[in-house]
């Protein structure tokens, strides 16, 4: 019954960063739009937030474990992590399922609205959002299946996080014994998760989808989080040699999500801002990591 119990807490922090998503869509209720500024630093402080918990949190835990001398296991972790990211970018750049400007034969989507020579990722419509505004089953499936690999990378380190759970020395929440690094990294993904979700539910409302579904589509975009979570924490309770691995590995994917989606999505935000909208970045990454490092430590 611990086992089964232990499957449940960590799926339902898994759950938690995935419902915070929905929460980049609840302003929406209350606002029509958001400053780019306020937008960047978003981007900055989920980015700084990653960056900390993940090389002074998982990849510190994944050098405790490792033996003496070369930590093989964990860089291998930390090369394999980047691959899975770079991979499953790949993959969401070679599905075309409408949410670009053409239909999977080919032809375009609306040809009387050529893109102009400013237009980026930023502008398109994340195909979470063309799906709940579309209603395609078929397409809905498909793409919770996508995102399923695009997600992946967070729900590891929530699920790798809790490696040490139920040991003595964790922190007692709901009759568990919880690491300190699963809550962090828990909080971590979650706030990472609320621009993210803000990202999905901007394009949304230029779309004249309603509130409702502006939180379904964010909330749906990281559902594979907490199963991602389970799964990972099975494999490292159940190898725990390959802890390094498991530690490098989310701690990996976590970074070169940072340096390849979260910041270029903040300077793509800031793009009509003086700079590029850098210095919001770098205030917001500063604030980041100033709120994170201390918590890590103690």
């Amino acid at each position: 019954m611990d086992a089964v119990g232990n499957l449940v807490f960590v799926f339902l922090a898994g759950l938690v960063t995935a419902l915070a998503t929905g929460l980049g869509a609840l302003p929406f209720f209350f606002v029509d739009d958001f400053s780019d500024r306020w937008n960047v630093a978003l981007w900055g402080i989920a980015s700084g937030i990653m960056v900390s918990a993940s090389l002074f949190g998982l990849v510190n835990e994944g050098l405790a474990y490792s033996d003496d001398g070369v930590p093989v296991l964990l860089v291998g972790g930390l090369l394999a992590g980047v691959v899975l990211v770079e991979a499953s970018d790949r993959v969401l750049s070679a599905v075309d399922v409408g949410t670009g400007h053409t239909h999977g034969d080919g032809t375009d989507v609306g040809a009387d609205d050529e893109p102009s020579a400013g237009d980026s990722d930023h502008d398109h419509e994340p195909i979470e959002a063309q799906v709940f505004a579309d209603g395609d089953v078929k397409t809905f499936v498909l793409i919770l299946g996508i995102l399923t690999v695009h997600s992946f990378p967070e729900g590891v380190a929530v699920g790798v996080s809790f490696a040490e759970l139920g040991l003595e020395n964790g922190l007692s929440l709901l009759g568990f014994s919880v690491p300190l690094l699963a809550v962090f990294m828990t909080i971590a993904i979650s706030i990472h998760n609320v621009p993210e979700g803000t990202a999905i539910a901007i394009p949304m409302r230029s779309m004249g989808l309603s509130n409702r579904q502006m939180v379904g589509a964010a909330v749906f975009s990281s559902l594979p989080q907490p199963i991602g979570a389970v799964l990972a924490f099975v494999f490292v309770r159940w190898a725990e040699t390959f802890l390094p691995f498991g530690f490098g590995f989310a701690g990996g994917a976590m970074v070169y999500l940072v340096l390849t989606e979260f910041i270029p999505e903040a300077l793509s935000t800031g793009a009509d801002l003086p700079n590029r909208g850098r210095q919001e970045l770098v205030l917001g990454l500063t604030a980041g990591v100033v709120f994170m490092i201390p918590l890590l430590y103690v």
